[in-house]
């Protein structure tokens, strides 16, 4: 008669009449010594029968054979449940990650693409006569015009900007960037120099050279005239241009949410429409930021008061334009990239990358990167027999100052 589990009455014999176990793999001698005695092993071979209770591996050892307890699920891809949901939850993250970088990349293409069709290159710098050798580091001329391009009659009354025929100059500054820092020089408008002979484009008449103020070059020859005259009386050679009239100040002022000054004391001014009664920080909007710009009759020096205003106004465009929270956030980055580059006018051989370069330069002059300064005067009411008031240059310091920037040295001249 057969036992239980299997075992036959004939086994149950051949066990009992086997000899005993020895003293160390004895089961009782090892529980009174409260340890377990070691247990045989055997390696499974094929065709044997399972214990109770084994599950058979899903693949076993190179040799084929083998049984074991329930995989855990631990190992690589196949090896289990968690090692096939981590392989699969890698795989996941990977073309994900991979999605990202595709979506980037389009983005920033697009993006460049599109910036880049909105820069108006206007200006032929070819053009211009006798130009002075390149020097050390960048020089960019940047002209604020008082173009009334894109006003409306209303704005321009809203604006006090008047209704001026043509394009004349309101400000124009040199932004010097090299290895011993950026300067900011402003150049007024009023200067009285020498405007050198040219062709009218109009007219094709050759005019003789004449001393004027500086804003009648630009006025008589447009951007190329006055990038010739700047040169010659400089000698500074100017590598780009950029000009923005009252309409893409205004509107890149607003895309920015509104540009924060530091005002010094009050400043209310009919003439320009300037509005504010108290000092310290103020936010102001487009229309707001043009009538601090121009205001000149509440300075002591007016134009070069004017300037000041100016240069501190830019530099503050730069700073906050420049910032990651406009950078970073589309919402604000598209509207300021399409506001300034609309009634921008550079020159053609201006890319966007040197409009970076320059926008960060003048961020790192408010940043304390560098340096603000006016060139040399001698007089501020120098009588003329032509212009009647005008701007005399004190050219021994303006000379020295104007070597240092050729030679990328580092600006020494007082203001």
């Amino acid at each position: 008669m057969s036992g239980m589990n299997g075992w036959s009455d004939d086994t149950e014999q051949r066990r009992s009449s086997e000899p005993p176990l020895p003293p160390e793999l004895s089961p009782r001698r090892a529980a009174a010594a409260g340890g377990v005695p070691p247990q045989p092993t055997r390696t499974p071979q094929r065709g044997d029968r399972l214990p109770p209770g084994a599950i058979p591996r899903p693949s076993g050892p190179p040799d084929g054979g083998g049984y074991g307890p329930p995989s855990t699920g631990d190992g690589g891809p196949g090896g289990g449940p968690r090692g096939r949901l981590s392989w699969i939850t890698r795989r996941r993250v990977g073309y994900t990650a991979l999605g990202l970088v595709v979506v980037l990349l389009v983005v920033s293409v697009s993006t460049y693409f599109w910036a880049d069709s909105k820069v108006r290159r206007e200006v032929d710098l070819s053009k211009v006569e006798d130009r002075p050798a390149a020097g050390k580091g960048t020089n960019y001329l940047i002209v604020g015009s008082d173009s009334r391009e894109g006003l409306t009659k209303e704005d321009e009354k809203d604006l006090h900007t008047g209704a001026a025929e043509g394009r004349r100059t309101d400000s124009m500054m040199i932004l010097h960037t090299g290895g011993n820092g950026t300067t900011m020089l402003s150049l007024p408008r009023d200067s009285y120099v020498t405007i050198p002979a040219f062709t009218g484009e109009r007219t094709h008449k050759r005019y003789p050279a004449s001393r004027h103020k500086l804003n009648k070059a630009y006025a008589d020859g447009g951007p190329e005239l006055l990038t010739r005259t700047v040169e010659y009386n400089t000698g500074i050679h100017i590598d780009h241009y950029a000009e923005i009239g009252f309409a893409g100040f205004v509107n890149l002022v607003d895309a920015l949410g509104g540009v924060t000054i530091h005002l010094d004391k009050p400043l209310v001014d009919k003439a320009s429409g300037a509005d504010f009664p108290k000092a310290g920080d103020v936010t102001m909007n487009g229309k707001q930021a043009l009538t601090f710009v121009r205001e000149r009759h509440q300075e002591a020096d007016q134009d070069l008061g004017r300037m000041r205003h100016q240069q501190q106004f830019l530099s503050a465009i730069a700073h906050q334009a420049a910032s990651p929270w406009t950078i970073l956030n589309p919402f604000r980055l598209y509207p300021v990239i399409g506001s300034g580059l609309d009634t921008l006018i550079v020159d053609k051989d201006m890319s966007l990358r040197n409009l970076a370069s320059m926008f960060f330069a003048m961020k790192g002059v408010s940043g304390g990167d560098g340096q603000s300064l006016t060139v040399p005067i001698s007089s501020a009411n120098y009588m003329t027999a032509s212009d009647g008031d005008a701007v005399k240059w004190d050219m021994t310091k303006a000379k020295a100052l104007f070597d240092e920037l050729k030679n990328d040295d580092k600006v020494t001249v007082a203001k």
